[in-house]
């Protein structure tokens, strides 16, 4: 009888006895992997393990808020041109009258930083705020801004910084995403691409959130019995493992979707705050009876809590109050008092707590529009886009509290002094949080691609 040509049992456990020793091996790399993930690797030691974004989209007038200009009073009404004698020819070009803000200037603080009364509460943590009075923009139209403001580049589908801080130190929550954005009702012109992880894998873009009504789509599992839910998992994951081999957004999206699995538990917690004192709430402005306020309260709070279950990077959209955002082409006073009313408490509360909790020392909170507004007058009572100059604030982790940076011209209308550009913004940013800007780096299209481009420095004068 010819001996058969197919190996016995015995044969095959012999071949590939150092087989099954890799497999194991192979197991465990991918847990180690997968570890790796939630283990920061930074460039050097970081101030900052969190970041808050409150992105206040529209632009603010950085002349009705922080940067006082007297002229604005002495000139109003009047041609800036006639007002002040001979200037550049280009400084000037398609202007309105000089327009004075309707809000009172105060110095705050021991810091003396003067801060207007549009922010009567966020006024009183001066002495906690660095104010950058020089910012710049290259672009003056709301998407491109936000495109740059987010991602380093006026165009759609770049990582946005959330992204890239989510991509440098992965992230700390097995549980939630690296990087949450916090829908009050108002996304940003340009969309959900300002959140974007474009080249980057899809686990680091940013997760929506909504700060009223259901938080997540789906985040309650709809079937019945918890069994049935876990047999469908294990079908989808055995169907994914056999075709995810080598293939990047294949893999990514069944991160994704085990991450979406873990947060039907965490989100409802995150979002109960029956664990949250009466204090806590009236602080940030929870029952507050105006609409604006209750959402962003909400948003502010749900944000912290974040940060505190391990959140790399959160950001916040404005509420919907029926106001056109920050943009007040017209109607100045109603535009902004709205808009501030709705962000003012909230963020302020926000403020406190993280200070009393002893977060500050590690949460970075960023406040900041895509660009600011003009001194002059567009339809008598508004302003219109300003990239050449404005305002924005840090506070927290490695922030020099109680200090002034920048100068803008006596309208202010240019950045004069200290002038300060996104890319160096974006440096900084990432410098407190332990990278280096110019070595966090992807490689897409042929090249190197940072958040940074080829730009940008660490503005060392903004650090503690």
């Amino acid at each position: 009888m010819m001996k058969s040509s197919f190996p016995t049992r015995r044969e095959i456990l012999q071949r590939t006895s150092l087989g099954f020793g890799g497999l194991a091996m192979a197991g465990l790399m991918d847990q180690a992997k997968a570890a790796s993930s939630l283990i920061p690797d930074r460039h050097f030691p970081a101030k900052a393990r969190n970041v808050i974004f409150l992105f206040m989209e529209g632009g603010v007038s950085q002349v009705d808020s922080f940067d006082y200009k007297p002229a604005l009073e002495k000139y109003h009404g009047q041609d800036p041109r006639k007002a002040i004698g001979k200037l550049e020819k280009t400084q000037f070009d398609n202007i309105g009258k000089v327009l004075k803000s309707p809000w009172t200037f105060k110095q705050r603080g021991q810091c003396g930083a003067w801060v207007s009364d549009l922010f009567p509460h966020i006024a009183e943590h001066a002495d906690d705020l660095c104010i950058v009075r020089s910012m710049t923009s290259k672009f003056p139209e709301h998407t491109s801004a936000n495109y740059f403001f987010h991602s380093g580049t006026g165009l759609q589908g770049r990582p946005s910084m959330g992204a890239w801080a989510s991509y440098g130190l992965g992230k700390e929550s097995d549980n939630l995403p690296g990087f949450v954005v916090i829908n009050g009702g108002r996304i940003p012109s340009g969309g959900l691409d300002c959140f974007s992880n474009g080249f980057l894998t899809a686990t680091h873009r940013g997760s929506l959130l909504n700060a009223n009504g259901t938080p997540v789509a789906n985040v309650r599992p709809n079937e019945r019995h918890s069994q049935a839910q876990a047999i469908k998992r294990k079908l989808i994951g055995s169907l994914n493992a056999t075709t995810s081999q080598g293939n990047a957004e294949l893999e990514s999206a069944i991160v994704n979707y085990e991450l979406a699995a873990r947060m039907q538990l965490a989100v409802p917690d995150l979002m109960d705050f029956s664990d949250e004192s009466e204090a806590t709430k009236k602080l940030y402005g929870i029952d507050d009876s105006y609409k604006g306020t209750k959402t962003y309260a909400r948003e502010c709070l749900i944000a912290r809590r974040l940060i505190e279950r391990g959140v790399r990077f959160v950001e916040l959209t404005i509420p919907d109050i029926g106001e056109d955002r920050w943009d007040a082409h017209g109607g100045l006073q109603k535009n902004h008092g709205n808009n501030a009313k709705s962000v003012d408490k909230p963020i302020a509360g926000l403020l406190k707590d993280l200070k009393s909790r002893g977060m500050l020392d590690d949460t970075l909170v960023l406040w900041s529009g895509e660009f600011g507004r003009t001194p002059f007058a567009q339809g008598g009572n508004g302003r219109d886009h300003n990239e050449f100059g404005f305002s924005l604030w840090m506070a927290g982790a490695g922030i020099k509290p109680g200090t002034v940076y920048g100068t803008t011209d006596q309208f202010g209308y240019k950045a004069i002094e200290n002038v300060m550009e996104m890319h160096d913004l974006h440096a900084t940013l990432l410098h407190l949080l332990g990278i280096d800007h110019k070595k966090l780096t992807y490689r897409f299209s042929g090249r190197d691609i940072r958040l940074t481009d080829v730009h940008g420095r660490v503005v060392q004068e903004l650090l503690a």
